[in-house]
């Protein structure tokens, strides 16, 4: 295997322009509200070049790539689209073009998540060339999250190419760091429902606004309780829950609201089930109003831009691999070799994908990236570019590892 690090290091060194280069090229390429088809494209002909078996989009829209017909399949997850940029003049640089300054790139995308997908290409190529891939069904799976994590794997296994991985890389921002796990959530809506009236003569209504503005009070204090203990887990952390958004119905400014509907994320540890968070937030209504305010549990079903629909619930499941599983194991000795220091282990603060592989599934999964997750959604988006490439390293070494112990 230390020939094999070597190999790795001098090939990866060689491919750095081209790596970097594909870097900056996706991120330039704006793939917001799902609409992943011009930067699946490009990831698609980087993949043609470097002489992958089998590229195209799935059902979903979704980019897959696909190296060898082994029995043991891996899939390195890494999805392509991104939040919005808000105000355009709230940033600095063009949040596509971006900027590098210092080795680190600027730029909507290149920490969630487009920072994983040049290392994850190039390391199954060079796998592949290497002979770390024998044995193995490889594929690159870029796809769509932000908009519902883990729909797009949930279709990978169930619908389109209906495979079933042995273990999965989920390449979100991990600051190098292997990660095993994170919080789950729920989303929810609360409607609280009224009677209109003339504001003049509200009285003769029955506003669903002052309705609700009890339970939101609740929602505030039991956040405050959970800091001291209620749900917590010790690795995953604290639960929370906050009140996210808020509209209402109304038949015009000068009338009383029939209706107020506001929508809940409730963070949840493995220390809690989906029966109890959705129980103890309609425990947050008092007795009285229990028949007029409703919680319910959202569920996705909105189109992707290729038209494909795949109705599911917005529950999203906690999960945590043991730190002495082998792809744990097999995950830390890589990074051990390649860079010659051992490194703790982590979980994320945010959701992924490994909802669906590790939370729903049950398909043992690990985190792996370039980036820090604290610049995800910001106007500070950044990656250091030295990471994305040594990265590469990793995702290259991987296969040869796990497939001794996984």
């Amino acid at each position: 295997m230390d020939n094999i690090v070597k190999q790795i290091r001098e090939r990866v060194h060689n491919a750095q322009d081209d790596i970097i280069r594909f870097m900056r090229d996706i991120c330039a390429i704006p793939s917001m509200d799902g609409q992943i088809k011009d930067v699946g494209e490009r990831i698609q002909a980087e993949m043609r070049k470097l002489g992958f078996d089998e590229v195209r989009f799935d059902k979903m829209g979704n980019t897959i790539g696909r190296i060898g017909n082994g029995p043991k399949v891996l899939v390195f997850d890494s999805h392509i689209d991104t939040v919005g940029v808000g105000d355009p003049d709230e940033w600095e640089w063009d949040p596509f073009t971006g900027k590098v300054e210092n080795g680190i790139l600027y730029a909507r995308g290149a920490c969630d998540e487009k920072n994983s997908t040049p290392g994850m290409v190039y390391g199954l190529a060079l796998a592949r060339d290497l002979g770390l891939l024998e044995g193995y069904t490889a594929y690159y799976f870029g796809n769509m999250e932000e908009q519902c994590d883990g729909i797009a794997p949930n279709a990978f296994v169930e619908v389109d190419p209906q495979v079933r991985p042995d273990f999965v890389v989920i390449g979100e921002p991990t600051r190098m760091q292997v990660y095993r796990g994170h919080k789950g959530r729920v989303e929810l809506r609360v409607i609280a429902k009224g009677r209109s009236a003339h504001a003049a003569s509200h009285y003769l209504g029955d506003n669903a606004v002052y309705k609700m503005a009890g339970v939101i009070a609740a929602i505030r204090d039991l956040d405050r309780r959970m800091r001291f203990g209620f749900g917590y887990h010790p690795v995953q952390g604290y639960a929370s829950i906050a009140v996210t958004d808020a509209e209402a119905r109304t038949a015009s400014l000068n009338a009383v609201p029939d209706q107020f509907t506001i929508y809940i994320d409730r963070r949840m540890t493995l220390s809690e089930t989906r029966e109890q968070v959705i129980a103890q937030v309609k425990g947050l209504i008092p007795d009285y109003l229990q028949e007029e305010i409703q919680v319910e549990e959202l569920f996705y079903d909105t189109p992707s831009y290729t038209g494909f629909v795949f109705p599911v619930s917005k529950f999203y499941p906690p999960w945590l691999l043991e730190d002495t599983h082998p792809l744990i194991q097999a995950a830390q000795r890589a990074v051990e070799m390649l860079w010659n220091e051992k490194r703790e282990l982590g979980t994320w603060d945010f959701s992924t994908n490994g909802t669906y592989w590790a939370g729903k599934a049950g398909i043992p999964s690990i985190g792996f990236g370039p980036g820090d997750e604290k610049f995800a959604h910001t106007n500070l988006e950044q990656v250091p570019l030295d990471d994305v490439v040594a990265a590469t390293e990793f995702y290259a070494l991987l296969p040869g590892m796990a497939g001794k112990q996984v």
